[in-house]
Order: structure tokens, then C-alpha cells, then sequence
């Protein structure tokens, strides 16, 4: 399989049914139960999360939403820079990195088409320093929310299997780790953009006409948008306090604690509620319409779904085997590293990993060996694999 994803010899999907066949005629585990891997509760979250951000598309909320960021930020080089990433950025917390970039080009090739009295050099300078921070700041962005961006989800899927439920990587637990990190590192990128493309002695403005001629053209919220952008809001709000809070001297209970089967209820149960509510909202401006239809939603990724599934079967098929026990032997040599030696090889291994294979593909090759690993170093586990996780997702050399 590692071989497969990483040449690209068939489709990554068409990889993703190797467990399914192998591991039955090998022994490791019956069609059944490695069947019921393609369907854990964390591939809805991935399935709800797509339905939300076709919503948006379909409506155009999103594109409201960015051009209104990019007008706030400023017209000269440097504002118009950070407005295109703190745009990517914030979008791309919510749908897919690609789907962001998409979305933006055509704006940010406007702003950077159009005549701006710069000399040649100059204007391919910030040309290219725009085109490059849009898509730097959709894959940060990413990194920032649990639905941000698919290795996420595989991290938060394979934690909770390996805890047997007992611990699980709630949308607020990764959210309270990862903005930070994401919001340092997108305003680091910022200023070596900035440095490296956007010219001193410039503050010219950029012409921002084709965004405001945009806005202009969607004219006022619809009330499709305000229903969309209420359900979007709520989303959020439980995803945020689905667990409650722990400030350590005291507690805040969840939503969940408050039903009487809440312990059942996972982040993925928001995102699919949530998003079946919009297809039973019917659309005021276009008759017999809903915010979403099922063919709305026909373009759902199931390549990924069943990438995801292949992920967790073969996390399985580790622990199941024995293989995880082996490894955790075999790594014991590992012991004689410092920490954070073994760490910063770990993080560069996999950026060079996903530099080739897809980024899922990279997280769910390497979690199943960091956890074995970790428990021979006597570490916890997401000391290891939280690092691998982030470092999946910043393969920027190709």
C-alpha cells in the first residue's frame, strides 16, 4: 500500500481496497470487521463537513465572505497581501484547502492582471508573492480546525480507536492546540513574503475594482445566505462546547452531558445534523429548491472516503497481527535518542513523505508505527503523532 501511494500506480482509491482483500486471505481479520473500518464515526465528520462547505458554494457565501475580508485589509501591496492570506486562512478552516484556492484565484489574477503603474520586475515580484501566499495560507488554514483539512480527521479517528473511546481529539481540544500554531505561523509567512516579493520603495495601490464589481453583482444577503450562515454559526457553537470546558480549578459541562445517552454523541453527529437541516430548508428565490439537494452533494470525494477507511483498517490490521507489538520491540533502539532529535527527524521524514504522496496517505502510513514506537520510548503517544499529523500537511517544496 505505502508503495502504491506513494508512486501513484493506480489511483490513491483503487489502493484503499487492498485491506479489504488481503487481510481476510492473509488471516489478519475477517471481511467483516475490516468492512466496519470504512464506516467509522470519524469519516462522517469528514461527509458532514463536506455537505456544509457544498452549502456554501452553491449559495456563494463563501465568496461574499472573502471579497468583504480582502476589501477591509487595505489597497497597497503589503495590506493587499495580508488580505489575500488572513482570506485563504480563515476559508480554509472550513472547507477544503483546494476548494479555497479555487475559489480565490480568479480574484487574486484580477488584482494582479490589471495595470498597477509598477515597473515589469516589480509587478511579477508581487505577482508572484500573492499566488504563492494564497496557497501557503489554505493549507495553515487547514491546520487550524479538526475539519480543516483530512489528516486531521485521520489523526482524531486513530487516537480515539487506539483509546478504545476512552479518549477522544474533540473539535475544541484540537481547536485549543492548533489556532495558535496556525495563526504564529500564517503571520511568519506573512512577513517573509512580504520581505522576499513586496517592494520597499512601493505603496502604489493595487486595484481592487474587480472584487468590489463582484460584490456589487451578488448584490444584498440573501435570505438563503442568512439561513446558511445561521446554521453554519450554530455548527460551530456546538462543535465548540459539544465536551464543555476544564480550566482546572473548575469546569464547564458540554451540551452533552445535559441527554440522557450524550456520551454517545460525537462531533461527527453535529456535522451530519446540521447538514441534513439544510436540505429541509426550502430556498425563498428559487422554487422547489433547499439550500442543499441531493445533487448538490453527488460530487462528495469517495476516494477519500475510502482512503480514510483504508486508514483505519490497516491501523487495525496492525494491532490485530501482532505487528505493533514487534515494531514497539524493534524500535527500542530508538531509547538512546533525545526526545527531540527523534521528533525533528520524525516531522521532516513525513514533509518529505507528503512532498510525494498524498498528504492522508503520509499520516496513515506513519500513525500506526509512531504509536508502537511511543510506548517504547515510555512517551505519550500524541507526542509523536500530533507533530507527524501537522508535518503531513506542510509539504511545500513541490
Amino acid at each position: 500500500m505505502a508503495v502504491w501511494w506513494i508512486t501513484e500506480a493506480v489511483d490513491i482509491g483503487v489502493t484503499s481496497f487492498l485491506p479489504f482483500i488481503l487481510f481476510p486471505l492473509t488471516g489478519v481479520m475477517d471481511a467483516a470487521s475490516v468492512a466496519m473500518q470504512y464506516m467509522e464515526q470519524t469519516i462522517f465528520l469528514f461527509i458532514g463537513g463536506f455537505f456544509l462547505a457544498f452549502a456554501l458554494e452553491k449559495w456563494n457565501l463563501h465568496k461574499r465572505i472573502a471579497f468583504r475580508i480582502l476589501l477591509l485589509t487595505g489597497t497597497s501591496p503589503s495590506r493587499v497581501l495580508l488580505g489575500v492570506m488572513l482570506t485563504a486562512f480563515i476559508i480554509s478552516m472550513w472547507i477544503s484547502n483546494t476548494a479555497t484556492v479555487i475559489m480565490l484565484v480568479s480574484a487574486v489574477s484580477a488584482i494582479i492582471t490589471l495595470d498597477h503603474n509598477y515597473s515589469e520586475r516589480d509587478h511579477k515580484k508581487i505577482a508572484c508573492g500573492l499566488m504563492l501566499a494564497l496557497a501557503y495560507s489554505a493549507t495553515i488554514g487547514g491546520i487550524g480546525t479538526l475539519v480543516g483539512t483530512p489528516p486531521n480527521m485521520v489523526f482524531a479517528g486513530f487516537v480515539e480507536k487506539m483509546y478504545d473511546g476512552q479518549f477522544t481529539i474533540t473539535f475544541t481540544r484540537w481547536f485549543a492546540f492548533a489556532f495558535p500554531f496556525s495563526f504564529l505561523f500564517i503571520i511568519s509567512v506573512y512577513f517573509i513574503l512580504k520581505k522576499l516579493f513586496i517592494p520597499k520603495h512601493h505603496s502604489t495601490p493595487l486595484h481592487l475594482d474587480y472584487i468590489r464589481e463582484e460584490l456589487k453583482k451578488a448584490g444584498p444577503v440573501s435570505s438563503e445566505e442568512k439561513w446558511l450562515m445561521a446554521v453554519f454559526f450554530i455548527t460551530v457553537i456546538l462543535w465548540f462546547t459539544r465536551a464543555g470546558f476544564n480550566f482546572g480549578s473548575f469546569s464547564i459541562k458540554g451540551w452533552t452531558s445535559f441527554l440522557p445517552y450524550g456520551s454517545h454523541i460525537r462531533d461527527s453527529t453535529v456535522a451530519i445534523t446540521m447538514s441534513l437541516i439544510l436540505f429541509f430548508i426550502p430556498s425563498k428565490n428559487k422554487k422547489g429548491e433547499h439550500l442543499l439537494m441531493w445533487k448538490d452533494v453527488t460530487r462528495l470525494p469517495f476516494r477519500i472516503i475510502l482512503l480514510f477507511g483504508s486508514g483505519f483498517a490497516l491501523a487495525e490490521g496492525f494491532e490485530k497481527s501482532g505487528l505493533a507489538t514487534l515494531l514497539a520491540q524493534q524500535l527500542g533502539v530508538f531509547n538512546q535518542f533525545p526526545a527531540w532529535t527523534l521528533l525533528l527527524v520524525i516531522m521532516i521524514m513525513v514533509t518529505v513523505l507528503s512532498e510525494f504522496a498524498s498528504n492522508v496517505a503520509s499520516v496513515q502510513l506513519v500513525l500506526p508505527v509512531l504509536a508502537p514506537l511511543a510506548i517504547t520510548l515510555n512517551a505519550d503517544p500524541l507526542t509523536l503523532m500530533v507533530p507527524a499529523t501537522i508535518a503531513a500537511s506542510l509539504g511545500y517544496m513541490m
